[in-house]
């Protein structure tokens, strides 16, 4: 049998660029030889066996995961409706291939049943105002969970938490209500503050009459002023006698 040498060389060639596999910096490549693992792979350029040698590519870098919507109900009975971004990425390849069909999908599904679980063990104050709390069991639980696929899951967000109009009604009136009550504690405690201020002053004047006629006189001056007017005041006996130091009898 006759080979043709350029027959040859374009067959040569096939199999050189059918072996040649390119890995980036950020990708490894899950090999398996007959079925069986090898081992990951890359960064680089580096040769597989045709036919015999299958490669899975596996990003290292962190994807980001939005978790659909989640009708809950709340541990004090408020129905709600939550969402929420997932952080995760993969720390080992072959754990990522081998154990899960598919590790994206497997953490989504992961995280929806979680977050309906956490936050229906939560009182609706402790969703709204305890957020960090929640995404950090969220974080806990889902990073145990995918442990096993080699995926690492670093940060889980609550977005947001939508509730009922009538619940958001009764929320604004409560907060309407607790604002009336600290004004009227805060004008309560000024009363109170200002009446014992009086007390302590009229004390003062007591035990000094002259300061009791000086405060009247001072008082009648600020009146006169300003409204602009004359303003007539009967002049207590009291007072020339304070004034002169003469002693009423």
């Amino acid at each position: 049998m006759i080979f043709n040498p350029v027959s040859v060389l374009v067959l040569v060639v096939i199999i050189l660029y059918s072996s040649i596999r390119i890995v980036k910096e950020y990708e490894r490549g899950v090999i398996f030889r007959l079925g069986r693992l090898v081992g990951a792979k890359g960064p680089g350029l580096f040769f597989v066996v045709p036919v015999i040698d299958k490669m899975t590519k596996i990003t290292l870098r962190t994807m980001v995961l939005d978790v659909p919507v989640q009708e809950v109900i709340t541990k004090d009975n408020v129905p709600v409706k939550v969402n929420a971004v997932c952080y995760f990425r993969v720390i080992d390849p072959t754990k990522a291939v081998v154990e899960i069909e598919n590790y994206i999908f497997g953490t989504s599904q992961i995280s929806q049943t979680t977050l309906r679980s956490v936050v229906g063990q939560a009182d609706l104050d402790e969703l709204l105002q305890m957020r960090e709390k929640i995404n950090s069991k969220l974080q806990q639980i889902i990073d145990q969970q995918t442990d096993p696929w080699g995926i690492k899951v670093s940060i889980v967000e609550v977005k947001d938490v939508q509730i009922p109009e009538q619940m958001q009604r009764a929320i604004a009136a409560q907060a309407e209500a607790e604002r009336d009550r600290r004004a009227k504690v805060i004008n309560a405690e000024g009363e109170f503050q200002a009446a014992e201020k009086l007390s302590q002053a009229a004390g003062i004047m007591g035990k000094n009459p002259q300061t009791l006629q000086l405060r009247y006189l001072q008082t009648v001056s600020e009146i006169s002023n300003e409204n602009g007017r004359t303003i007539i005041f009967p002049l207590p006996i009291e007072l020339l006698n304070a004034i002169t130091g003469k002693k009423s009898g």
